[in-house]
């Protein structure tokens, strides 16, 4: 436990200097496209003189970069950062999104991956060489290659005359737990509201996680057969053990690198929401960061890097805990 801890602390004293690399890179960027954005702010090339400059005075626009970025960061981290665009309190915007639209998508979009990619991975190292083998390494070959913005119009050209999948609205419960709609409906054994909730969301997140159950169906099954080579294995045949439970030692042999990726990928479905939400008229985080670049709006741009990059770094420790879970011949 002493030497977890110390890692821990290792591990987040790293966060500070990255989260200061990753908002710092996105800052210069922004500031360095030309242009006048408080004019843009201010309503573009009709707008008032007097309010272009009380934006620019307001936001510190003719500051040097480094005094801007300092006044940027300085309101973000105090909840105080206002869009100057939207006119309303950034973070409220990005946990309302986040908690409504986006991590449900996420979690959903992320299930799918584990209950599709996983089974289908393990299959096809058990059937290695047969004619399922070759179907199911072709169907993650196509999740890998395939682009979703063509794959998500085309299924949406296919479904919707049928009525399979919703593409207005979207529908939230009358009462708040957690914040998180399919949560509280859970626990409020809400099925009506789960059923809207997957009908629209289902297509989606299926979209959002089909390159990732591509990846971890060609992970899995690697990384089975790799463990499959294992000398324990050929014991526990020789002992007679039943194939049930030698696959379920090589299925935990397996996992190290299967987890590594699942817990970077969750933090890509979150960050990878933009494309996807865009397509399917979703209001979450990933729309709300995109139309932030389109409008330069500075604060919500660097305030959604923030937010993701903690995601990010969060995750992957969260990954390097669970390996001492998962091997435990894992020390820290």
């Amino acid at each position: 436990m002493a030497e977890l801890k110390k890692f821990l602390i290792r591990r987040l004293l790293t966060f500070i200097p990255t989260l200061i690399g990753a908002t710092l890179i996105v800052f210069v960027i922004a500031v360095k496209i030309p242009g006048n954005p408080a004019r843009l702010w201010a309503g573009g090339q009709k707008a008032s003189p007097e309010v272009v400059a009380r934006l620019i005075a307001e936001y510190h626009l003719n500051d040097t970069w480094y005094n801007q970025y300092y006044f940027f960061m300085k309101n973000i981290l105090s909840g105080q950062a206002i869009s100057p665009v939207t006119h309303t309190n950034i973070w409220n915007e990005i946990t309302t999104r986040l908690l409504q639209v986006t991590l449900p998508l996420a979690l959903f979009s992320f299930t799918l991956v584990v209950i599709i990619g996983i089974p289908l991975g393990i299959l096809s190292a058990i059937k290695r060489d047969t004619w399922i083998d070759v179907v199911i390494r072709a169907f993650a070959l196509i999740g890998i290659s395939t682009p979703i913005f063509w794959l998500a119009y085309l299924l949406i050209f296919w479904l919707q005359p049928h009525g399979l999948v919703t593409l207005a609205g979207m529908p939230l419960p009358k009462y708040k737990i957690t914040g998180v709609p399919p949560i509280d409906a859970l626990l409020k054994l809400d099925f009506h509201y789960l059923w809207l909730f997957i009908k629209r969301m289902w297509l989606p997140a299926f979209l959002l996680g089909f390159t990732g159950i591509g990846v971890i169906t060609r992970l899995t099954r690697n990384s089975f057969l790799d463990a499959m080579s294992g000398e324990y294995v050929v014991f526990m045949e020789a002992r007679g053990f039943p194939k049930r439970r030698i696959y379920m030692h090589v299925l935990r042999n397996a996992l190290t690198p299967i987890v590594t990726v699942l817990g970077l990928m969750f933090g890509g479905l979150l960050a990878g929401a933009p494309i996807t939400e865009t397509i399917f008229g979703l209001p979450g985080l990933g729309r709300y960061i995109l139309q932030s670049i389109y409008n330069f709006d500075y604060l919500t741009m660097i305030a959604g890097v923030f937010f993701i990059a903690i995601i990010y770094m969060t995750s992957n420790l969260i990954v390097d805990i669970l390996y001492a879970v998962i091997d435990p011949r894992v020390r820290y």
